[in-house]
C-alpha cells in the first residue's frame, strides 16, 4: 500500500527527511496515520509517534520537527511522542512501512488497524469513537481478531481499570462491527 502524501505533510517529511543525521524509524498512530494510511475524512496537526529507532534521535526529532520547532512553526504542523499509550504486544512485527524508498534518513511505520484501534481504548474519546467506527465499516475488521487481539496481548498488561477496558472493547465491537456477539 503506497499512501498518497498531501501538502503540508510532503513538504513537513521532506524538510524532516533532509534535516535528520541519519537513518530513523517513526512508529507512528493517531490521526496522521488514519489520514496517511487509511484515508479517513479529518484533519490533524501532527504526527503521533509511539517509538523512534534509534531511540537518541528522539531529542533531535522534537528539537527539529516537536510544536515549538520552526518547522512546525513554518508548516502548522509537528511531531509528537506519545510513549504513554499502551499498545498490544508485538504491534512491531504487525508494522505496515508508510512511503517505503521515499525519504533517505526518514522510515515511518503505521499500526495496524487492530492495534490501532486498540490504541484508543484507554482514552475512548467522541473522536476516538468515531475513528474505530471509520475502521471496522471501511475495512471490514473482523471482531474476533480485535477481541482475541485485547485478550491476548493488551489486557494482560492494562494497570488498574481492566473492567473498564472490557466493557469500553465490547461497546465498540457492539457498535460498529455489525452482528457481532461476544463469545459465551
Amino acid at each position: 500500500m503506497q499512501p498518497d502524501l498531501p501538502r503540508p505533510w510532503s513538504d513537513f517529511l521532506a524538510d524532516l527527511d533532509r534535516l535528520l543525521p541519519e537513518p530513523v524509524q517513526l512508529h507512528c498512530l493517531g490521526g496522521f496515520v488514519l489520514i496517511a494510511c487509511y484515508k479517513i475524512p479529518r484533519p490533524t496537526a501532527d504526527i503521533d509517534c509511539v517509538a523512534v529507532v534509534p531511540q537518541r534521535q528522539l531529542e533531535t526529532l522534537l528539537r527539529l520537527a516537536g510544536p515549538e520547532s520552526p518547522l512546525a512553526k513554518k508548516l502548522k504542523i509537528y511531531f509528537q511522542y506519545s510513549a504513554a499509550t499502551p499498545l498490544p504486544d508485538h504491534y512491531d512485527a504487525r508494522l505496515i512501512e508508510l512511503f517505503p524508498g521515499r525519504f533517505k534518513n526518514l522510515r515511518l511505520f503505521a499500526l495496524d488497524p487492530y492495534d490501532l484501534i486498540l490504541s484508543k481504548l484507554h482514552r475512548n474519546s467522541e473522536k476516538d469513537r468515531h475513528d474505530v467506527g471509520y475502521l471496522a465499516k471501511t475495512l471490514a475488521l473482523d471482531p474476533v481478531v480485535l477481541r482475541e487481539r485485547y485478550q491476548q496481548e493488551l489486557r494482560p498488561y492494562v494497570l488498574g481499570r481492566s473492567e473498564w477496558h472490557d466493557q469500553t472493547l465490547e461497546m465498540w465491537i457492539e457498535a460498529y462491527f455489525s452482528g457481532s456477539k461476544p463469545p459465551n
